[in-house]
C-alpha cells in the first residue's frame, strides 16, 4: 500500500484499510524502538511542528517520533509566526511548503489545516482542531488491540461532551474498524446529526454500529469506557454550566459496575480533570492502559510520518 505523499486530516479521508495499514506498522515501529532499533526512515526530512495549541502529547511524540527516524523537527510556536494574522494561511504554508518536508499542526480551526495541505504541496499531519483529532484516534485503537487482541466487535462506550474534537474522530474511527461504538452524553451535546448519519454510513460497511443516546444504560456489557475532560481549550467561559450538565456521566465506580463486566477497561486521551470527568480512584485502576495509550501517540505518530513520507519498507509495502 502506498499512502506517501498524502496528508492526514480527518480519518474520514482514509479506508479502513489503510487504517489497518498504519496500526500495522504503528506496531512494528513500536517493537523496534522496544529493541533498540532507530530507523532511517526520514532521514534528511525537515518538519515543521506548528502549535497554536499548548500540548504535552502531541508535541512529544512527534519530536521524537521524527528524531527517532533521522527527521529534524521545528517547532514554531502560533505566536511566533504570522499564521492568518499578518499574513494568510494559504501564503505561510507556501513558504513552508518549500523549506520543509512535512507540516504538524495543531491548532482550532480544520479550515486552517486543509489550507495548509492544499498550498503546501507536502505533507500535513493534523496534531488537533477544534472538529478532529485523529492521531489521538489511531493510538486508541492500536491499544484497544493490544489490550484484547482484535477490534472488530469490541464495544466502546464514551461519556461525557458529545460534541467535540475527540467524540467527532473516536466516532469515525471505531465505526471504521468494526467497533460498536456509543456516544452517552446530555441531549444539549449530541454529535452533529450529519456527521451521526456518516458514520453509521461506515459503520454498516464494518458491521458495527453507532448509537448516540443519554442514557447512562448504554454502559451495559461494554468492554471499553472512555471519557475526556468537560471544557475543552477555548471553551473555559462554559466550565460552570459543564460541570452541572455532565455530573451524571462521570465515569466512577458505579458506572463501572453498570457495564456487569468485570473485563471493562477504562481509557482516557489525557490531560484528566480527575475529580471531574473521571474519579481518581477509577483513573489510578486504569492508569496502566491510559499511559500506554499516551505513549502510543508517539508510535501512531511515528507510523502516519513513515507512511505519508518516509523512504523505505512501509511505505513501498
Amino acid at each position: 500500500m502506498n499512502l506517501k505523499g498524502r496528508s492526514f486530516l480527518t480519518l474520514k479521508d482514509y479506508s479502513s484499510e489503510e487504517i489497518r495499514y498504519l496500526l500495522d506498522i504503528a506496531g512494528e515501529v513500536k517493537l523496534q524502538k522496544k529493541q533498540g532499533v532507530r530507523g532511517k526512515s526520514l532521514k534528511g526530512k525537515n518538519i515543521a511542528l506548528i502549535f497554536e495549541k499548548p500540548s504535552t502529547r502531541t508535541r512529544c511524540a512527534f519530536t521524537v517520533a521524527c528524531n527517532d527516524e533521522g527527521g529534524y523537527p521545528t517547532y514554531l510556536a502560533g505566536n511566533e509566526i504570522q499564521l492568518g494574522h499578518k499574513e494568510s494561511v494559504e501564503d505561510t504554508a507556501r513558504v513552508l511548503g518549500r523549506m520543509f518536508d512535512g507540516i504538524e499542526f495543531r491548532g482550532f480551526k480544520q479550515s486552517d489545516v486543509e489550507k495548509l495541505a492544499k498550498y503546501s504541496k507536502v505533507p500535513v499531519w493534523n496534531g488537533l482542531t477544534d472538529d478532529y483529532h485523529p492521531t489521538q484516534v489511531l493510538a486508541d485503537l492500536l491499544t484497544i488491540e493490544e489490550n484484547f487482541g482484535r477490534l472488530e466487535g469490541i464495544k466502546f462506550v464514551y461519556l461525557g461532551d458529545g460534541r467535540n474534537n475527540m467524540a467527532n474522530s473516536l466516532m469515525i474511527g471505531m465505526a471504521k474498524m468494526g467497533v460498536d461504538f456509543a456516544i452517552v452524553a446530555p441531549k444539549e451535546l449530541f454529535p452533529d446529526e450529519k456527521l451521526v448519519e456518516e458514520c453509521k454510513a461506515y459503520a454498516l460497511e464494518n458491521e458495527s454500529t453507532v448509537t448516540v443516546t443519554d442514557n447512562i444504560d448504554e454502559v451495559k456489557d461494554a468492554d471499553v469506557l472512555y471519557t475526556d475532560v468537560w471544557v475543552s481549550m477555548g471553551e473555559e467561559e462554559k466550565a460552570k454550566d459543564r460541570m452541572s450538565l455532565l455530573a451524571p456521566y462521570q465515569i466512577n465506580s458505579e458506572i463501572l459496575k453498570k457495564t456487569g463486566k468485570d473485563s471493562t477497561v477504562v481509557m482516557h486521551c489525557l490531560p484528566a480533570v480527575k475529580g471531574n470527568e473521571i474519579t481518581e480512584e477509577v483513573f489510578e485502576k486504569n492508569s496502566n492502559i491510559i499511559f500506554n495509550e499516551a505513549e502510543n501517540r508517539m508510535h501512531t505518530i511515528k507510523a502516519v510520518m513513515v507512511a505519508t513520507l518516509g523512504e523505505g519498507l512501509f511505505w513501498k509495502a
